[in-house]
């Protein structure tokens, strides 16, 4: 890994306070909820307790009076189905599995720090994706290569054939199957195993999958063979997350491709979350009898487990909410007839919801049952805490566009900007990988209502 360097436009001025910098660092410091300037996010909860704090002065009455909409009932932790962690995913894949990386079984975790750079000059970077023994390859949209990182920067593993790089579509989300036949232990030996990858075709979304050879800073991908096609494809909403979950089975998130329809068809493979086996088939306990896992989406694009083995997922909403979704197979998440908390019988509610300018959610990563979202139109780290579903912003307007997250090595989580989709403002290096340290913290009350900017709308909506 290269020597960290400091973020350099991913830190807050140096005249901000220390408390706004680094805020709570440890448990006496836990009723400083507020982590930087320029975010406003509200919870309104069932108990009508409300608590306002910030770094320096408690929030004035006037900002407090924002309404931020209706809250969702509290998903039943029972009720998910989900299969249970025991089965566990493959060993090794630090990607998968319940409370990925660190902080596991510790409580709730917070950045801590400013980030630093790992590596920069990335195109239109997509997805992240580490490696058992600490390889790391990611995604580049509009090139389709598969980049290595190195200690020194970065390499390509390969280019993935056949990718059409139109709009939001190109070559999207990576995934790691270990093979079971490979030696374990040996220290010279690569990691192995297939690379997935989740692209835009010419006339379909598809799921490819390649082997990967060679040994870490030497990686190459080899001929793909097709896994999945016929995932609807358009200029934009096309889904792409992949991820194999504690269960050993590919799950994949695919958009409504301008469609809204398909979301609410369960013959269309658009709009959903799919799951299925490593070669493509459908598994015998999903909920109807084929790929579709729940329905009624419009965009998801992040995926991850939490330590009881639950399914949480991100979507990119409309015009007025983002989603944080907990999933139950067989479930309508609602679009296109309901956008955030609806309230309607038929459809699941999202556990958590913000306006779009304040999140527009993608990736999604678990650390210690901390969940963490990239927010690409909000151009922040959403954090949640699973236990309270209290919310608090990182790193707000300081690091672009942010399109995922992953845990990281040795306590750090891993993030990486997309300022040269087209979007954002470029700057030189960009686009780039970044790092933070993430440590051990007090989980945040229920009932607190965070805000800063009393002139901004509500921020969002969660259950406790």
């Amino acid at each position: 890994m290269p020597p960290h360097e400091p973020a350099q436009g991913c830190a807050l001025p140096p005249t901000q306070p220390r408390g706004v910098r680094h805020a709570r660092r440890s448990a006496h410091h836990a009723g400083r909820v507020v982590r930087h300037l320029a975010v406003l996010a509200v919870i309104t909860l069932i108990a009508p307790v409300l608590v306002a704090c910030t770094s320096d002065a408690p929030e004035t009455p006037a900002a407090a009076s924002a309404s931020s909409g209706p809250s969702p009932a509290t998903p039943s932790p029972g009720s998910t189905g989900v299969p249970s962690p025991d089965h566990g995913a493959q060993p090794g894949d630090p990607n998968t599995g319940p409370g990925q990386g660190p902080g596991e079984g510790v409580g709730p975790v917070e950045p801590v720090g400013d980030p630093v750079v790992l590596a920069s000059g990335l195109e239109v970077p997509w997805s992240i994706l580490r490696l058992p023994g600490g390889g790391t390859l990611i995604s580049e949209r509009g090139t389709a290569r598969v980049r290595e990182l190195l200690s020194g920067g970065l390499r390509d593993a390969g280019t993935v054939p056949g990718v059409v790089a139109r709009g939001e579509g190109g070559l999207l989300g990576l995934a790691y199957l270990a093979d079971p036949a490979a030696a374990v232990g040996a220290p010279s030996a690569g990691p192995g195993g297939w690379v997935y990858a989740y692209f835009t075709g010419t006339t379909s979304n598809q799921i490819v999958r390649m082997p990967l050879t060679g040994t870490l800073g030497s990686l190459t991908l080899g001929s793909p063979e097709p896994v999945l096609s016929r995932i609807p494809r358009a200029g934009n909403h096309d889904g792409g997350r992949i991820r194999f979950g504690p269960d050993g089975m590919l799950y994949a998130t695919t958009g409504d491709a301008g469609n809204t329809a398909a979301a609410q068809d369960l013959g269309s493979l658009g709009g959903k979350i799919l799951r299925m086996t490593p070669t493509g088939a459908v598994p015998p306990d999903n909920p109807f009898g084929t790929l579709v896992y729940s329905y009624g989406h419009r965009n998801p694009q992040g995926i991850a487990w939490d330590s009881r083995g639950r399914l949480w997922a991100s979507e990119f909403g409309q015009s007025t909410w983002g989603e944080l979704n907990l999933i139950t197979p067989g479930a309508d998440y609602g679009w296109p007839d309901a956008e955030g908390i609806a309230h309607d019988p038929r459809y699941t509610d999202p556990v958590v919801q913000w306006r779009t300018p304040e999140a527009s959610p993608i990736g999604l990563a678990i650390v210690g049952d901390t969940l963490f979202l990239a927010a690409l139109r909000g151009e922040r780290l959403w954090r949640v805490d699973s236990s309270t579903g209290a919310a608090s912003a990182w790193f707000v307007n300081t690091c672009g566009r942010l399109r995922d997250v992953v845990p990281g090595p040795d306590g750090t989580l891993w993030f990486v900007m997309n300022n040269t989709d087209g979007r954002g403002i470029r700057a030189a290096g960009d686009d780039k990988l970044y790092s933070v340290r993430v440590e051990q913290t007090t989980p945040l009350a229920r009932g607190i209502r965070v805000a800063q900017r009393a002139n901004e709308p509500a921020g969002f909506a969660a259950a406790p």
